[in-house]
Parts: structure tokens; sequence; C-alpha cells
């Protein structure tokens, strides 16, 4: 089974390029399951529309992950309650709207994709490590495949998750910080690992915004009102080659830019 991962989606340049390099590039790799992070998707790259999200699913992507702009738009708690292909992070408070995991058939196989948020640096979450416990204790009743969105932003909380991990799921993906990262490998006990995944959207921004304004905020140390780069763009992603075991076999990170 072959697993293609796409990093944060940002902004409408974000969007507009996905549904320009996807096609052919599902074309050429043929995955069987495509998910991406869409938390950036919105015109302001802050959360996400039901008209980015259905953007994305007529690209080819079939499950959308979350993080922390989850609640950034009015309309996503009506969306996260109708919409079983977008996951928010599980461990947010108890009894939040929508699903902090969910299964997809592919090929006859039951896959699980999770969606965690992490603490440092982030805010105010369960613990990561308890939840994937007791997500993975339900899920492995029923499948061996689970893809994991390990929302975070420091690399030491997402590799030690990979590590807690390894073995028990399929994946673990980093996503949030939007620098594509060059570790992807296979963890010793067949669990597939990177940092993070990076960013599809606006290139020559700093993580998406536009430069100008966040060399004014470091130098002045003043707030800025934030506003996504139009320029050049880029595509983020990762594809994940398993077993009949849903065990990573290989992994290839992939970066397409104008």
């Amino acid at each position: 089974m072959k697993v293609l991962f796409i990093g944060d989606i940002t902004g409408q340049s974000g969007v507009t390029y996905v549904r320009e390099v996807l096609p052919s590039l599902i074309a050429s790799l043929k995955p069987d399951l495509v998910i991406a992070n869409g938390e950036n998707a919105a015109i302001n790259g802050r959360g996400i529309t039901e008209q980015a999200v259905e953007h994305l699913y007529d690209s080819g992507i079939e499950i959308v992950t979350l993080g922390n702009h989850v609640w950034d738009q009015k309309e996503t708690q009506q969306l996260l309650e109708g919409d079983e292909r977008i996951v928010r992070p599980a461990n947010m408070y108890p009894g939040a709207p929508g699903r902090g995991y969910v299964f997809c058939d592919v090929n006859g196989q039951k896959v699980a994709i999770i969606n965690v948020i992490g603490r440092t640096y982030m805010g105010l979450y369960d613990c990561p490590f308890r939840i994937m416990d007791e997500i993975l204790e339900e899920i492995h009743k029923c499948t061996s495949f689970c893809i994991v969105d390990f929302h975070a932003e420091v690399t030491s909380e997402k590799l030690a998750m990979g590590y807690y991990l390894d073995g028990k799921v399929s994946a673990v993906i980093g996503t949030h910080t939007h620098v594509q990262t060059a570790d992807d490998r296979v963890l010793p006990h067949g669990t597939a690992y990177l940092t993070d995944v990076g960013m599809t959207g606006p290139r020559n921004g700093v993580l998406g915004v536009k430069k100008d304004l966040i060399i004014q905020r470091f130098i002045t140390q003043r707030p800025v009102r934030f506003e996504l780069d139009q320029g050049a763009r880029q595509f983020n992603a990762i594809l994940i080659t398993l077993n009949n075991k849903g065990q990573a076999i290989s992994t290839e990170r992939i970066f397409i830019a104008e």
C-alpha cells in the first residue's frame, strides 16, 4: 500500500497549487491513499473552510487533518460535525466537535488516520502520548494500518512520539513548522517517520507569510498583521510504502516548486 501525505496546505495559493500539481502526481506515483494537513487552507491561512476543503477533495485528497488553527473559522464546528473525512486533534477537550481519528477503506483494507497535537509551545492540551495509547487500544482491534499526523512545534517532542509509537503504527508524520526536514526513515520496528513534512503554498515568504512583515516584527518586537505571500509556490509531501502487515517498507520525500 502506498500512502501520500501532503504538508500543511497554506492559503489560496496552497490550495490552487495542489489542484495544479496533485492530479499528475497521483497518475505517476499511484498512491492508494492521499492525506493532507489542511489547517491553514482558508484564504487567510488560518483554519479551514468548506470551500477550501471541497477544492482539496476535488484535487484527489481523501482525508484532511488539522491542528492548532482548528477553530479559527466560524464555520469549522459545523463542518467537523458533518464531514467524516476531516480529522481534528484527538487530545483537545472532551466533547469537542469532530473526530480525533477516522477509518477509511483502501482496497478492502481498513486504515486509521489519527491527528494529535503537541503540548510544548502549543497550548493546553491533553497528553498526546496517553491519548495515543487510548486510541490505539481501540484501533488495534480492527486494523494494524494506522497513519498519525503529529502536529507539534519542537523536534524533540515529535521524535519522542516517533520512537514511542514505533511498531505500534504505520507512520508518524510531523506537521506544523512548515519546513520539510531531511530525516525521513523507517524506525527499527517498522514505523515510517518524518519530523516535518513541510508546507504547500507560498515559497518565498517566512512560513508562508510576507517576509517583510516578519522581518519587521523581529526588528521592532511589535505585532504585525500577517499577510500571506502571493509569489512562487511549493509542494511538500512524503510517499510511504507499507507491507501487508501495515509496516513501513520505505519513505520518499517529495518537493516540487516553481
